[in-house]
């Protein structure tokens, strides 16, 4: 099998209405190796530079570099490029998946020596700050899961309904809307979708985990890649004992199984544990952030101009 490989480039920039004095920074903007993802070249270009830098893995494995600046400051820009060579990994045959009963009875609490890989599929069984257990989220679910069902054919028809059922609308909500409010009313974006089945999941006695990294986005024909048109994305993984990984990826956005045009860059309990940018800083007047993906597959003859940049200047 041939990888399918690419160059990215996420840019975030922020402009601050008044000065920054203290600052500090975890950024999740390096993407995570696994099985199926080779990281051929990264780096995270800072301006101004920071005063301290730590680069390492947090709790779930994910790359993560921490930063501060005890400097004043009126602009930050943060820039993350790689090479990541994609091989493709969707499973051949949902429906050789273990019964989701016995997935969930694996999970649940009997005092016995559970295996490695169940525990530690069960730090995300739980509730989190954007994921809640509700019965209402495992009705919702229910239909997708009758008895005897593979977990992996469940959690395929759970996406389907949801990219079915519920409208892409960016403007319905926000990071911090209740997951249950998006179940309410049927709309939202990416990151919502991953959140509501995670939490019908997890509701169900099933681990979930949230992924994010980016998504092949294509010009229409006859037009140019642009810099900066693409985003973010997030999509969701559950824990399906015998299959290659362990873990399973379905994206209820887009209702399809990620495999080669789905870079990973971190997985976690839901966002607010590898948000690609998070801290505190002192001053800065409330400044929210300019932020741009490219996303380019690397035998494209012309990459667009900028996307292999020089390392950031001072700002």
């Amino acid at each position: 099998m041939q990888p399918v490989r690419y160059h990215v480039l996420h840019e975030t920039r922020y402009d601050y209405g008044s000065p920054v004095s203290l600052s500090q920074q975890q950024l999740h903007l390096s993407p995570r190796v696994l099985p199926w993802q080779l990281v051929e070249e990264q780096r995270i270009d800072i301006a101004p530079a920071p005063t301290w830098r730590r680069d390492g893995a947090d709790a779930f494995g994910n790359p993560v570099s921490w930063i501060a600046f005890h400097a004043p400051h009126e602009t930050l820009r943060i820039r993350s490029l790689m090479n990541v060579a994609v091989l493709p990994h969707r499973p051949a045959d949902l429906a050789a998946s273990p019964a989701w009963e016995a997935v969930r009875e694996r999970l649940a609490y009997d005092a016995s020596v559970p295996l490695p890989e169940d525990l530690d599929a069960t730090r995300f069984l739980f509730e989190s700050p954007h994921v809640r257990i509700k019965h209402e989220l495992a009705d919702y679910a229910a239909d997708c899961f009758p008895p005897g069902e593979p977990v992996l054919l469940g959690a395929q028809a759970l996406m389907a309904k949801i990219f079915r059922e519920f409208k892409f609308d960016p403007e319905a909500t926000t990071v911090s809307t209740p997951v249950l409010e998006v179940l309410e009313k049927k709309r939202g974006v990416c990151q919502d979708f991953a959140h509501l089945m995670i939490a019908c999941l997890r509701s169900l006695g099933l681990a979930a985990r949230y992924v994010s990294g980016y998504l092949l986005t294509r010009p229409p024909p006859g037009k140019p890649r642009l810099i900066g048109a693409d985003a973010s994305h997030a999509w969701v993984a559950i824990y399906a004992p015998g299959t290659a990984d362990g873990w399973v990826d379905f994206d209820p956005t887009n209702n399809l199984l990620p495999d080669t045009e789905h870079i990973t860059v971190a997985v976690g309990r839901d966002f607010s544990d590898i948000s690609p940018l998070r801290g505190t800083i002192l001053g800065g007047g409330g400044a929210e952030p300019e932020v741009a993906v490219t996303v380019v597959p690397v035998d494209e003859e012309e990459l667009p101009e900028g996307l292999l940049a020089d390392p950031l200047e001072e700002a």
